[in-house]
């Protein structure tokens, strides 16, 4: 088994493309739940269908490495927002905290322990609708992007478009959380920071977020609770 991340963050990344892992579909069906497959069923297209079947086997082979539990033992459940969480977690199984996203082309998964965690990646290349920005963003969000050469809007775009994903994941409200009830301030290199509204209680000094172009075209962010320090993040791509 891997090391527990205990004041850490270890993110695993599934390429959908890896050979490796198309080559273990059918062991992948195995691990699923009743529930999981009937899920999968209602997909339209293959293509949807395999990209949750990919996903469903980083989570459940992601969390059997750091307790004794066979993949296809874990069972879940959803919060009121819709976020996964374990289910009658085993005796002697640390808290073990996860979030995944999936995009094209790539699925995330973050753990730690005992932590507030979200994670968000995008495919940079995909369409937007008109004014996304200024429909989900703070004000400063939008003015700040909009100084930006029209060039550069999009990779910015998806620098707080991620960063606002998973904020909100790792609440674990969903869109139930006003997005312009807080705001984000880019500064590279180093990380981002956050600012709250009033009517959104929490505190900035207690959030760490960090952002990685795991490839030239897909962005992620993460955001973890943490005290004090910084945590270290280990991201690696993997093959369930």
């Amino acid at each position: 088994m891997d090391a527990l991340p205990l004041d850490a963050v270890h993110i695993d990344l599934l390429h959908t493309a890896n050979a490796g892992a198309l080559a273990k579909l059918d062991a992948y069906r195995a691990l699923m739940s009743g529930d999981e497959r009937e899920r999968m069923a209602r997909f339209v297209f293959e293509k949807d269908r395999q990209a949750f079947l990919l996903t469903r086997a980083l989570v459940r082979t992601t969390l059997s490495r750091y307790a004794p539990v066979p993949p296809a033992d874990w069972r879940f459940i959803a919060n009121a927002h819709g976020r996964p969480e374990i289910l009658d977690r085993p005796a002697g199984v640390p808290d073990l905290r996860f979030n995944i996203s999936h995009t094209t082309g790539l699925i995330a998964c973050a753990v730690t322990i005992g932590r507030e965690v979200g994670v968000d990646v995008e495919h940079i290349v995909r369409g937007l609708t008109h004014d996304v920005a200024g429909r989900h963003f703070a004000p400063a969000e939008v003015s700040d992007l909009r100084r930006l050469p029209e060039d550069q809007q999009r990779r910015v775009f998806f620098d707080y478009w991620t960063l606002k994903e998973a904020y909100i994941k790792a609440r674990g409200f969903g869109l139930a959380l006003p997005l312009g009830d807080f705001a984000f301030k880019l500064n590279p290199p180093h990380a981002p920071t956050i600012a709250f509204e009033p009517a959104l209680e929490d505190d900035p000094a207690t959030w760490q977020f960090l952002q990685q172009w795991p490839t030239p075209q897909h962005r992620l962010a993460l955001a973890v609770r943490r005290e004090g320090h910084d945590l270290p993040v280990r991201i690696r791509d993997v093959v369930p």
